[in-house]
């Protein structure tokens, strides 16, 4: 595995394997890496020839100070963790190296970012598309992996693909959760011993809904969700939504999409956790 910080060497290098005709996989994260970020690596170098994988925390789409300050910063572990990997360069630029000016850029993306995170989180999905066509201009990849745990992030990406013309596969993998069922997350490390002992309620929750999708309305599973988990002293849901998983906007019935998600966001005290459910049509691809 080779460290890089300059985009110039980075893109010497993938140019030399695309001009040998290899394909290059690129697995971007913000570092505090674990188990979940791991199996996009992997997932990466079963469809790829060449793996590049980023540590960045982008500035540009925390909204609140505080969050960005507090985020976990841990390069020399995150480096250790990937040299037994698939990933053959890790890329750990500056934040000059990344914005050399300031990215003033603004994107539109009609309604995908205006509920669920996009609410609760202004100005945070025009900076993860800010950050993500600045690695994809310099990476160039052919392919790029992101996890499905955040929902609404991937068909943000997938809208900024399409909307810059960008030639990359864009391959969703799925939600690698803890023994116990919590999305796996750099914020856990964050819980205290008790939020993370009692938060197996969040999954457990959102598992327990879709039996009930043969006996209850829309708006009766999302008022049972809300309401066991708010039951609980250690957890306020902030938002918890049933989509339709293309558009992202709400839906009424079970009968009015063929593919359906409930995405939900969660404060345990100050530590803010997020996870979905596939209700109908989920697919793997590779």
């Amino acid at each position: 595995m080779k460290i890089v910080a300059k985009s110039e060497e980075l893109k010497r290098l993938v140019e030399d394997w695309k001009a040998s005709g290899k394909t290059i996989g690129y697995v971007p994260t913000m570092g505090a890496l674990h188990q979940g970020h791991l199996s996009l690596v992997k997932k990466a170098g079963a469809c790829s020839d060449v793996v590049v994988v980023s540590v960045f925390v982008n500035p540009n789409q925390f909204n609140n100070p505080d969050d960005l300050k507090n985020y976990p910063r841990t390069v020399d572990q995150d480096t250790e963790l990937l040299i037994n990997t698939d990933c053959d360069i890790l890329f750990l630029p500056s934040v000059d190296e990344v914005y050399p000016e300031e990215d003033l850029r603004k994107f539109d993306f009609g309604m995908l970012d205006k509920v669920m995170e996009g609410a609760f989180r202004p100005g945070h999905f025009n900076g993860v598309a800010q950050v993500v066509s600045r690695f994809f201009d310099l990476v160039n990849p052919d392919k790029a992996f992101f996890g499905e745990k955040d929902f609404q992030q991937l068909a943000i990406i997938r809208a900024m693909t399409k909307m810059l013309n960008y030639s990359i596969e864009i391959i969703p993998c799925q939600i690698v959760r803890e023994a116990d069922g919590l999305a796996m997350s750099s914020r856990n490390v964050r819980l205290s011993e008790q939020h993370r002992k009692e938060s197996i309620i969040i999954y457990e929750t959102l598992f327990e809904s879709k039996a009930l999708m043969t006996t209850k309305n829309i708006k009766e599973v999302i008022n049972f969700v809300v309401d066991k988990i708010n039951d609980s002293a250690l957890f306020k849901v902030e938002y918890f939504d049933i989509v339709d998983g293309n558009t992202l906007q709400p839906i009424t019935n079970w009968s009015e999409c063929d593919y359906i998600v409930g995405c939900i966001a969660v404060f345990a005290d100050k530590v803010r956790l997020i996870d979905n459910l596939i209700y109908k049509n989920f697919q793997d691809v590779c």
